[in-house]
C-alpha cells in the first residue's frame, strides 16, 4: 500500500507540474491538492539547529508558518520534536495545546492541521504542515497520501537535505534555532540594550508578535535601523 501512495503520489507531482522543474513548493502543492488541503508549506532543520521556511504555497502559508518560529509552538514544531504527525481537526479547539499559535493560524484561515515529519534514516530534517479552512479532519487514506508526499520531499529530490552532522543535543521544545538575520538582529539588540541573547530573541520574538509581523520583517528591521521601533 505503501508503495501504491508513493506511485500515485508522483503520478500527481508530474501531472501538475509543466514546467519540469521541481521544488519543494510544487511537491507542498500536488500534496495540498491531492488530500484536500487548502495550503501547505515545510520547515527544515538543518544540522539539528537552524530552522528554516522551506515552502509555502501561499501568503497564508508563509505567514503560519512563521507563526511557529514567532511562537515557539504549533503541529510542525510537534511534529519534527516528536518525530510523529500531529495534527487537530479544529483549531478553535487548541488554545489550550497552542496557546499563542492558534490565534494567529486562525486568523490566516487555517481551521484543521495535519503535520508530518520530514525524516532520513529515522532522523527528522523537518516537517511538512497541511492546511484546511474548514474542521474537517483528514482521513487515514489522506493521511497515508501525505506521508508519501513527505517520504518524496525529505529523500527522493532532495538527498543534499541530508547533514552528517548527527544530532547531539537534546531536543528541545520549540525552535531548533532561527535563520542567519535572526541571530545577528538579536546580537544588534543585546549589545545595544545590554541583553543576554536568549532575552534578545525573546525581545524579538515578543515584538513580531505583538505587532503582526514575521519574524524575518522584524530581524531586517533592526538590522536597518538598529532598533525596534
Amino acid at each position: 500500500m505503501d508503495n501504491d501512495h508513493h506511485v500515485a503520489a508522483w503520478q500527481c507531482i508530474t501531472a501538475g507540474n509543466l514546467t519540469g522543474a521541481l521544488s519543494l513548493t510544487t511537491v507542498c502543492r500536488a500534496c495540498a491538492a491531492d488530500v484536500g488541503a487548502d495550503f501547505a508549506g515545510a520547515t527544515l532543520v538543518l544540522a539539528g539547529e537552524l530552522r528554516l521556511l522551506a515552502a509555502a504555497t501561499d501568503e497564508r502559508a508563509r505567514l503560519v508558518e512563521d507563526a511557529q518560529l514567532v511562537t515557539g509552538e504549533g503541529p510542525c514544531t510537534d511534529a519534527y520534536t516528536r518525530n510523529a504527525p500531529a495534527e487537530a481537526a479544529d483549531l478553535h479547539h487548541t488554545a489550550a495545546r497552542w496557546p499563542a499559535y492558534t490565534p494567529i493560524a486562525c486568523e490566516q484561515g487555517a481551521r484543521s492541521v495535519l503535520a508530518l515529519p520530514l525524516t532520513v534514516a529515522a532522523l527528522p530534517i523537518g516537517a511538512m504542515d497541511l492546511y484546511r479552512q474548514e474542521p474537517v479532519a483528514f482521513t487515514p487514506a489522506q493521511k497515508e497520501r501525505a506521508a508519501a508526499y513527505a517520504r518524496i520531499l525529505a529523500l527522493d529530490e532532495h538527498p543534499h537535505l541530508l547533514t552528517n552532522q548527527p544530532r547531539t543535543r537534546p531536543v528541545r521544545r520549540g525552535p531548533q534555532g532561527y535563520p542567519p538575520a535572526v541571530h545577528i538582529a538579536a546580537g544588534i539588540l543585546a549589545e545595544k540594550y545590554q541583553l543576554s541573547p536568549d532575552d534578545a530573541l525573546a525581545r524579538l520574538r515578543a515584538h513580531a508578535f505583538r505587532h503582526n509581523q514575521t519574524l524575518l520583517h522584524t530581524a531586517q528591521h533592526v538590522l536597518d535601523h538598529h532598533r525596534l521601533d
